[in-house]
């Protein structure tokens, strides 16, 4: 292939470098896509090349580059400007944040701004710098993404930018495969010594509420009969967390299981073989694990605030994750009655709602307006 004939795109992938977020998703779901599309060739990059190179496979129109720093500010002062010089790089894409040297036309995806709605969840720090990167970086890139109406609406308010166009994540074929649940859990009773369990997939921070589930687990007595699994690499502490947690009997203390930096086989087995998963949130740009675990045919409940209220088909397994009473009657429902049925429905509305395909399309027709 001539890559000189066809439009280069480089992409910012230095999230695959560490656990599972929406970003890398996000990232995986779109460039599967798009890398189909002959005419453009891309340069994946990130410190671990080799593990980019697993996740999109060997094409005649991908190539895989390695950052020389990890620190994301030489990443994106240093490796970014140069990567994309040396490359004679059309395109650009970035997660929140461009490189301040330009060199070629920049693509940003602004996931979410929630700092300015939910300043408690973010340090003063933070919200301070991100409030500028993320606003600077939409105004000097010439396609600006985002994920949902409900971020859309909020980057418009609070930044004064309108011209957003969305690429929602979806949800990934594999996720809605066929596969044998006692197959399954005798597999994750073999190599983790789960049995029944309710898996909450997050990384860890306040705002994505482990708390209202380990006070469920304790108060209702769950742990007579089922164990509790965690999902998630640490980002923020939670100290409500930890407060409950030390108060906690060994015996429930026994029932209780964390797993970090697990891979995307090892997440997809413990969901499979999971009795019910939960998503208490309080915020999100999107909200991805409740339609994985959906269409995994796992009995879910969801929180409804935020970017989560568009997953209107949720109906009666939706929640107030401010309501704790609301949240324990929610859970016991999917854990005790027979729901199969509603969650094949809204399986299937996830499928025809959320689409890669749908999403890398207009990525794709963006591109080509703005060559």
């Amino acid at each position: 292939m001539n890559i000189k004939n066809s439009t280069s795109i480089f992409v910012d992938c230095h999230v695959f470098d560490t656990g599972f977020q929406g970003t890398r998703t996000y990232i995986q779901g779109l460039y599967s896509e798009l890398i189909t599309k002959k005419d453009l060739h891309f340069f994946l990059v990130s410190s671990n090349p080799d593990h980019l190179k697993t996740v999109f496979g060997n094409h005649s129109n991908v190539t895989y580059l390695k950052y020389k720093y990890q620190n994301k500010f030489l990443r994106l002062l240093v490796d970014v400007p140069q990567i994309i010089k040396k490359n004679k790089i059309d395109f650009a894409h970035f997660q929140y944040i461009v490189s301040p040297f330009k060199r070629c036309k920049y693509i940003v995806t602004t996931h979410d701004i929630l700092f300015v709605d939910f300043p408690q969840y973010f340090s003063f720090f933070s919200r301070i710098l991100n409030t500028f990167l993320y606003k600077q970086s939409a105004k000097s890139s010439e396609i600006r993404l985002t994920v949902s109406k409900y971020s859309k609406q909020k980057i418009q308010q609070h930044f004064g930018l309108s011209n957003y166009e969305i690429t929602p994540n979806a949800i990934d074929d594999v996720f809605f495969e066929d596969y044998n649940k006692d197959l399954i859990k005798n597999e994750v009773a073999q190599k983790f010594s789960l049995k029944n369990y309710i898996i909450y997939v997050s990384r860890w921070e306040p705002r994505k509420n482990h708390h209202m589930v380990l006070k469920a687990f304790s108060d209702l007595e769950l742990y007579k009969e089922y164990e509790l699994l965690f999902i998630g690499n640490d980002t923020i502490g939670n100290p409500q967390y930890d407060k409950i947690f030390v108060t906690l009997d060994s015996e429930i203390k026994e029932k209780i299981v964390t797993l970090k930096n697990t891979d995307f086989p090892t997440m997809l087995l413990l969901l499979r073989g999971a009795e019910a998963s939960v998503y208490p949130s309080f915020a999100e740009g999107f909200g991805i694990p409740p339609l994985e675990s959906v269409a995994s045919k796992i009995p879910t409940i969801c929180s409804n605030k935020t970017a989560m209220s568009d997953f209107s088909f949720f109906n009666d397994f939706y929640f107030d994750p401010n309501n704790q009473a609301e949240f324990n009657i929610k859970l016991q429902k999917i854990l005790k009655e027979n729901v199969n049925s509603d969650f094949e429905a809204i399986s299937q509305e996830i499928k025809e709602k959320y689409s890669w395909k749908k999403s890398a399309a207009t990525l794709y027709n963006l591109i080509k307006q703005d060559q």
